[in-house]
């Protein structure tokens, strides 16, 4: 639930609702357009370019900026305050995050570099001299994981009472468990691959975990080197009991004699390689996107490796076999304490230890749509029509606002209409089963499914052909363009005439994340809000090309030059002595344009509030740049996902919320919504949600000019606190 504080009326200067036709990146200041249907976007003149410009060095690094979120992650790991399986499951997440950045950003850089790409990123390093940082840096941080695993996390689990233990130290009773269940369930499912001359070397599937074995003919004495795949289909760790586990890789290694009858095991390493998974579709014929998709996918496993895991005590000829069939150098090795993939911890930090975890949290019904003296859900389309609803997940419980908006909109006979948009979902959504049953029941269902929102490509392609084959229309978005935005839209014939209902959020329609992501949205009844949304709703689904809305900015038209010309609107309000101010919380900042027009801003004493999750390509503190900049993290139990951006305005705050995050492929690739919260009490809501995540004493980490993150000694946990309001209102 949001924080509550007396909400100020807001407007909307004409320059926010401008468009722009695509354009590429390059423009520092934005896209300049030679028609618009409303002011043009500001252009800032010669000299402020210029004032800005001669920073040459003011932009931090986004790969590394990357890296130093995740280094955050880590510290949550190693921070003791925090609850035990808590911090396990922090390692769990960043050895999660660690691979993606591999799979995608290291094997973006390695591609350009093999391509002879050698243009400079906006901080002004080269390629090959972010690729050399990134592996220095990357490095430490997985040398520092495997350290807080081994010296602080399993010392501390020993001290509850739960071991992960290796095979050396089972007792002779927990030998005996591992013995049958090898026997009887891992054993039938193991496929020994040797190498010799019959035998080229197997293919090593990405991010699996695997045993390189080396074996002996006791007759000839001859050596064979053979690999061992981890089965993927049982836990990382095998329990014994007591909570008592075992790395599942350390069973199969000591029963390899059963592998190999006959031979004489000499040794067993674990190695694991990581590949190029990011994807390259080719999306000239519109009709075989989803079958060129489909292709991509079956191409993505056989794709270059980028970094390759072994533990520190493999054997050195072991290690130079691996490298040269691999192909990878010896800088993109990684010699590590033991057990490698981490990713597992997952099904530790789940153990039923409450005692061990945060305070059990339930989401509660917001309060504009809880059930009053009655077991009858309440009509979400009565209450949405009588006042707009400001949604804040996890504190407000997604099933009862937009799972129900979503489900009682199939039920209702007197809905016409639904329109959605689907990024991510989970695996058994019920807001993909009440489309399909609005669709049997006769009603028009527009479902945008997008099939390339990354490593959730196959489930969406399962998901597009359900909803298909029950009837609803689905359409795969704008070729060039991914649909990021987050729309759902209800059509509905009432005594006065057709309504619509539209729900605008920041996070994806996921009941499952939508547990564990902090996101806002909005429901309303807003007839301007849902013409706009209707407008693009039929942009997505035809051949329209409508560029301007009144109450939202999309990308890739209007996101950018609205933002800045609002930027330009607070320069302008401060100068003329009238109250001034801008604060964004946001994912990601890296698009060069609203960092510049940011610096613009702090140049001329504009007070600016930045709350970045993840990176931040923004340098503040800069004397004579960015003095009044100041840039803030929050981690913690929940993911800090929704994307506000807020205008003091002249004392009328405007307030957007939406999907995009200040990046190039965001704002140039994606199609992105954001909504301006119309007057009234949201709007003041929101801003006491910023209020208290930059107030002096929450806990947050804090930017600095040098690119370094450091933890304030703040006593107010932002998330804590919110938990509590929420407790409150109960």
């Amino acid at each position: 639930m949001l924080p509550s504080t007396t909400p100020p009326s807001t407007r909307l200067p004409s320059t926010v609702g401008a468009s722009v036709e695509d354009g590429p990146t390059a423009e520092p200041f934005g896209h300049p357009s030679d028609t618009f249907d409303v002011e043009p976007p500001y252009v800032p003149d010669a000299a402020e370019i210029a004032a800005v410009e001669k920073f040459d060095d003011r932009f931090l690094d986004r790969e590394l900026s990357w890296l130093r979120f995740n280094q955050r992650v880590l510290e949550l790991a190693e921070n003791t305050s925090l609850p035990l399986l808590e911090r396990a499951r922090f390692l769990a997440i960043f050895a999660s995050n660690l691979d993606e950045f591999f799979m995608v950003r290291i094997a973006g850089l390695k591609r350009r570099i093999a391509a002879g790409v050698a243009v400079r990123a906006a901080s002004g390093l080269l390629p090959r001299e972010q690729l050399e940082q990134l592996w220095t840096g990357s490095r430490e941080l997985m040398e520092r994981h495997a350290r807080v695993f081994n010296e602080q996390v399993i010392p501390d689990l020993r001290d509850q009472g739960i071991e992960i233990v290796r095979w050396s130290e089972l007792d002779r009773e927990e030998q005996k468990i591992c013995k049958k269940l090898f026997k009887e369930r891992i054993f039938p499912v193991l496929t020994p691959l040797a190498v010799d001359p019959a035998h080229p070397f197997p293919y090593i599937s990405g991010l699996s975990l695997n045993l390189a074995v080396v074996v002996r003919h006791p007759k000839t004495g001859t050596e064979h080197f053979a690999r061992v795949k981890v089965p993927q289909t049982f836990g990382r760790f095998v329990p014994l009991g007591n909570q008592r586990f075992v790395p599942l890789e350390d069973v199969i290694g000591e029963h390899l004699k059963k592998l190999f009858p006959g031979m004489e095991v000499l040794q067993a390493h674990t190695f694991r390689v990581t590949r190029n998974e990011d994807l390259e579709v080719e999306e000239d014929d519109a009709e075989n996107l989803l079958k060129a998709l489909e292709k991509e996918l079956l191409r993505r496993k056989f794709g270059p490796p980028v970094r390759l895991e072994v533990e520190e005590s493999i054997d050195p000829k072991v290690l130079d076999l691996l490298v040269s069939e691999l192909g990878v150098s010896s800088e993109e090795v990684s010699r590590l304490p033991g057990p490698l993939d981490l990713r597992g911890l997952h099904s530790i930090a789940d153990l039923p230890r409450e005692d061990l975890k945060y305070p059990t949290f339930v989401p509660t019904t917001h309060f504009q749509l809880a059930e009053v003296e009655s077991a009858k859900p309440v009509d979400v389309f009565d209450s949405v029509r009588r006042h707009d609803v400001l949604l804040h997940h996890p504190y407000d419980s997604f099933a009862t606002s937009v799972q129900r908006f979503v489900e009682q909109a199939a039920a209702d006979p007197h809905v016409l209409a639904i329109k959605q948009t689907l990024y991510r979902t989970s695996g058994d959504s019920p807001i993909i089963d009440a489309l399909i049953d609005a669709a049997e029941a006769g009603k028009q269902v527009l479902v945008i499914v997008e099939i390339k929102a990354r490593f959730d490509e196959q489930a969406n392609i399962r998901w597009a052909r359900k909803l298909e084959h029950a009837g609803c229309h689905v359409v795969y978005g704008l070729v060039g363009l991914k649909t990021h935005c987050k729309l759902s839209m209800v059509v509905r014939d009432e005594p006065d005439g057709i309504r619509r209902y539209t729900h605008i959020g920041t996070g994806n329609y996921n009941p499952k994340t939508a547990r564990l992501y902090e996101d806002l949205g909005l429901l309303t009844a807003d007839t301007a809000v849902g013409e706009d949304v209707a407008h693009l709703f039929n942009n997505l689904s035809g051949i329209s090309r409508n560029t301007t809305y009144d109450g939202l900015l999309v990308a890739p038209d209007s996101v950018r030059d609205g933002l800045v010309s609002q930027i330009h609107a607070e320069i302008a309000n401060h100068q003329a002595g009238r109250p001034s101010g801008i604060r964004i919380k946001a994912n990601s900042i890296v698009d060069e344009a609203i960092i510049d027009a940011l610096y613009l801003a702090s140049q001329a004493g504009v007070s600016v509030d930045l709350l970045v999750r993840g990176i931040c390509a923004l340098r503040p503190g800069v004397p004579g740049l960015s003095e009044t900049i100041h840039v803030r993290s929050i981690l913690g139990r929940f993911l800090e996902h929704s994307r506000v951006f807020w205008f003091v305005n002249d004392g009328d705050p405007l307030a957007w919320i939406g999907s995009a995050d200040m990046m190039h492929r965001n704002l140039d690739r994606r199609v992105e919504v954001l909504v301006r919260l119309p007057e009234g009490p949201n709007v003041g809501a929101v801003g006491g949600l910023l209020d208290l995540a930059f107030s002096p004493g929450t806990i947050a980490w804090e930017l600095d000019s040098a690119g370094e993150w450091h933890l304030n000694e703040g006593d107010v946990h932002l998330q804590e606190r919110l938990i509590e309001l929420q407790r409150r209102r109960r």
